[in-house]
Parts: C-alpha cells; sequence; structure tokens
C-alpha cells in the first residue's frame, strides 16, 4: 500500500469520487471543500483528513489535485496566503483537473515554484464514480511520468499532449465535439418522432452502423423517456463552450456549429434546464 501523501481541493460531483479512488488506492489523503460539511461528509465515507485551508491541505502533498468550477475559483484556492502555493512543499507536483481556460494554467505555471500539469477530465460523475476518466494533460514529461500512476487511481486513459495549455485545449475540442453531437442527435430523435416511427427501435438499428457514438448508446434511451438527470450540467457546459468560443476567436479557428448549439444551451436555460444534463438539447425541439 502506498504511504505517499497527497491532498485534493474541491469535492464537487466529480472532485468527491476522485479523492475516494485516491483514498482507496492506499495514499494518505487530505482534503479542503469551501463547504466544510462536504469535506466532513467525504471523510464519514473515506479514509483521510480535512483541511481549514488549501494551504494546509497541501501542506507535506508529494502530489496535489485540484478540481474547482472555472478560472476565478481556481486562483481562488491558489493564491493568497491560504492558497495552494503558500503551502505547497517544494518538489511536489501539482495538477488542475478543473476545466479552465488555457490562459490561467500557463498563468498558474509561471507563479508555481513547482511542475505543474493541466489535466481536465472527460467521463462525467459516472466516470468519476467508476474511476474511468480520461484525462487531457500538458504540461511536463518527467512530472506526468511520476503523476500518471496515481491518476490512473481513477482514471482509464491519461495522455500528455503538449506543454502547459495543451490539456486545456484538447478538453476544448472535446467539448465542441460532444455540442454538435448531441444536437445533431436531438434532431434526428425529433425527426423519428415527428414521422411516426417507432423511435426506440430506430434508436437500436442505427446504434449499429455509422450513425453509433457514446451520446447514443448511453442518453438515447433516456432522452426518448424526457429524462435528463444524468451527468454533466448543462451550466457547466455553457461555461465550457464559452472558454472554446473565446480561445477560437485567438487561433482563428472556425466553430460555427459549436456557437449555434451553445445558443441553443442558452434557451435551455431560459426554460429552467440549467441544472439537465447536455443531451436536454431535445426538450427545445419537443417543447
Amino acid at each position: 500500500m502506498s504511504k505517499q501523501q497527497v491532498a485534493f481541493i474541491g469535492l464537487g460531483v466529480m472532485g468527491y469520487p476522485m479523492a475516494g479512488h485516491l483514498s482507496k488506492a492506499g495514499f494518505q489523503t487530505k482534503v479542503y471543500n469551501r463547504t466544510t460539511a462536504k469535506a466532513k461528509q467525504w471523510c464519514g465515507d473515506y479514509e483521510g483528513t480535512l483541511a481549514e485551508t488549501p494551504a494546509k491541505a497541501v501542506e507535506g502533498a508529494d502530489f496535489v489535485f485540484i478540481c474547482v468550477g472555472n478560472d476565478d475559483d481556481l486562483r481562488s484556492v491558489v493564491y493568497g496566503e491560504d492558497g495552494v502555493l503558500a503551502g505547497i512543499k517544494p518538489g511536489a507536483i501539482l495538477v488542475d483537473h478543473t476545466t479552465a481556460s488555457a490562459n490561467v494554467a500557463r498563468e498558474i505555471s509561471e507563479k508555481a515554484a513547482v511542475a505543474f500539469l493541466d489535466a481536465p477530465v472527460s467521463g462525467g460523475q459516472a466516470g468519476a464514480e467508476n474511476g474511468v476518466l480520461t484525462v487531457m494533460v500538458g504540461g511536463d514529461q518527467a512530472a506526468f511520468d511520476l503523476v500518471k500512476p496515481v491518476i490512473m487511481s481513477y482514471a482509464r486513459a491519461a495522455e500528455l499532449l503538449g506543454k502547459v495549455g495543451a490539456g486545456q485545449l484538447t478538453k476544448m475540442v472535446n467539448q465542441i465535439c460532444i455540442a454538435g453531437l448531441v444536437q445533431g442527435l436531438s434532431e434526428g430523435l425529433n425527426f423519428a418522432q415527428k414521422s411516426g416511427l417507432d423511435v426506440a427501435k430506430v434508436v437500436d438499428v442505427i446504434s449499429k452502423g455509422a450513425a453509433g457514438s457514446w451520446q447514443m448508446e448511453n442518453r438515447g434511451k433516456t432522452m426518448l423517456n424526457d429524462e435528463f438527470e444524468f451527468g454533466f450540467a448543462v451550466d457547466w457546459m455553457r461555461k465550457d463552450l464559452a472558454i472554446c468560443i473565446e480561445e477560437s476567436e485567438k487561433n482563428g479557428a472556425k466553430i460555427d456549429v459549436t456557437r449555434i448549439v451553445n445558443d441553443y444551451y442558452g434557451e435551455v436555460q431560459e426554460m429552467g434546464g440549467g441544472r439537465w444534463d447536455t443531451s436536454s438539447l431535445l426538450r427545445r425541439l419537443t417543447r
């Protein structure tokens, strides 16, 4: 059993189970969460200790993981006298799993006196709970090689994709691809409904061909049942797509479909669906 010390900052729907996998893998785990009650709950579910501040959480840790909401949340736990950088020991490796901008990743890397990896994840809440996330990493090869075995406590794949910022840029590609795919799936299902077809049978047969996808396999049936309480919330998807759009304005990439789907998600929010999962695009077609 490993005796290495790890710290995990942020116990949301993703961070909570990710930190749990570290504990179950035998790492000495210390956690911090903005809401202390959540940290206490985690300590009741897993073996580990809680800290009152990020700085105290990371004291003595060999590996420090962060998973919070956005750029501002990230800065709030990293900087300041109670922040991660104030308490992290020399030689530790700092890994950020937040889906944030490439700019903030580069900013933190420049200010940190330790190795920093930006490492957003894909796989949603279910992937975090089951320990099968995909991790997209930017940073130094040597640091990645050291931390990868630890990351694999909650991941099925982790890949170094370039220097700091590359992880976040890859996550943007991931979200761009998902946005267009879910809209296409929603339109297809709605078309089948309007045509009077047995939509469940339609999904069953086309999922075995070129139209098949993870979204169809895992969300097709729930979409037909008007169930949208799974996985990644619309509010978070809009946050991510805003990052994608901002980056595209810098690099000149044309992401016209992504912009349109982002607006569609805005309509879902106006319908009261901010906390529905991303497959809820179908609802704006059937309302």
